[in-house]
C-alpha cells in the first residue's frame, strides 16, 4: 500500500469520526457511546491493518472463508473483531475463539449451533438477534413478533451470552427513510433491556451504514457498520 492509500483510509476514518461526534452531539448523546466497526468485507489484509493504524478498533467481517483466511494474516491484530454476515451452521465452528460477537444470529437453530460449539470450547459466546425489521424475504432475521420468545428460548443456553439487536433495514428511498425501522429497533432494544436474564444484556444495538448512519445515531443506535465509507467502492 502507498501512502496515498493510507492517507486516503485516514482522512476518511477522521471525517467520519467527525460526523459521528456531530450527529451523537445532535441527539443529546455523548459520543463515546458510539461503536465505529469498519465492515472490511472484500478488503485486503493490508487494507484492513492500514485502517486500525488509522484508529479503528473494532472489525466486521461477513464472510467465515475470508475471516480465516485474513485472520492467518494477522489482519485484525490491534482491533476486536466480530462476524457481521450471514451464517451457515455448518460454520459456526470455525469462528467460536476467533470472534468476541456474532451480530447476525437471525433463527433460533443458528442460536442453539452457535451455543454447542462455544460448548465444546467452554466459551460462552457473546451474540446479537438479527431482526428482520423490514420483514424481507430476502433477508435473513427473526420478525418482531417472533423475537421475545427467540431470545427467551437461547437465554437458556448457558453457553451463549445474548448482548444486544442488529438490523439490515430496506434500502430507503428518500433521505430518512429508514427512520420508522431504527425507531422500531429501539422500541425493541429497549423493551428487551426489562427481562431479567443473567444471559440477556441489551447492551449493542448495532444499526446503519454507510448511507444512513447518522440517522441511525439519532435513533438510539450505539454500533455502526461502515465499509465504502471507509475504504471506498467494492470491486465485485
Amino acid at each position: 500500500m502507498n501512502k496515498e492509500e493510507y492517507s486516503t483510509i485516514k482522512a476518511n476514518i477522521d471525517q467520519l469520526q467527525s460526523r459521528i461526534d456531530r450527529a451523537a452531539v445532535k441527539a443529546g448523546r455523548d459520543p463515546k457511546e458510539i461503536t465505529l466497526l469498519a465492515a472490511t468485507k472484500m478488503n485486503s489484509a493490508e487494507r484492513v491493518q492500514a485502517a486500525i493504524s488509522a484508529g479503528i478498533r473494532c472489525c466486521g467481517e461477513n464472510r467465515v472463508q475470508e475471516l480465516l483466511d485474513k485472520y492467518e494474516q494477522n489482519a485484525y491484530a490491534g482491533s476486536d473483531l466480530q462476524f457481521i454476515g450471514t451464517l451457515q451452521t455448518n460454520k459456526v465452528k470455525y469462528l467460536i475463539g476467533k470472534v468476541s460477537l456474532i451480530q447476525s444470529v437471525g433463527s433460533i437453530h443458528l442460536g442453539k449451533a452457535i451455543a454447542k460449539e462455544a460448548a465444546k470450547k467452554d466459551i460462552r459466546q457473546d451474540i446479537l438477534m438479527e431482526v428482520n425489521i423490514g420483514r424481507e424475504e430476502a433477508k435473513s432475521g427473526i420478525l418482531p413478533e417472533d423475537l421475545f420468545l427467540a431470545v427467551e428460548e437461547l437465554s437458556a443456553l448457558p453457553s451463549l451470552h445474548i448482548r444486544g439487536l442488529m438490523a439490515i433495514p430496506p434500502i430507503a428511498d428518500f433521505k430518512n427513510g429508514n427512520t420508522p425501522y431504527f425507531q422500531q429497533m429501539r422500541q425493541l432494544y429497549e423493551k428487551l433491556g426489562t427481562l431479567q436474564s443473567p444471559n440477556v444484556h441489551m447492551d449493542y444495538l448495532s444499526m446503519g451504514m454507510t448511507d444512513d448512519f447518522e440517522e441511525a445515531i439519532a435513533c438510539g443506535s450505539n454500533m455502526i457498520r461502515l465499509g465504502t465509507a471507509i475504504f471506498g467502492k467494492r470491486n465485485y
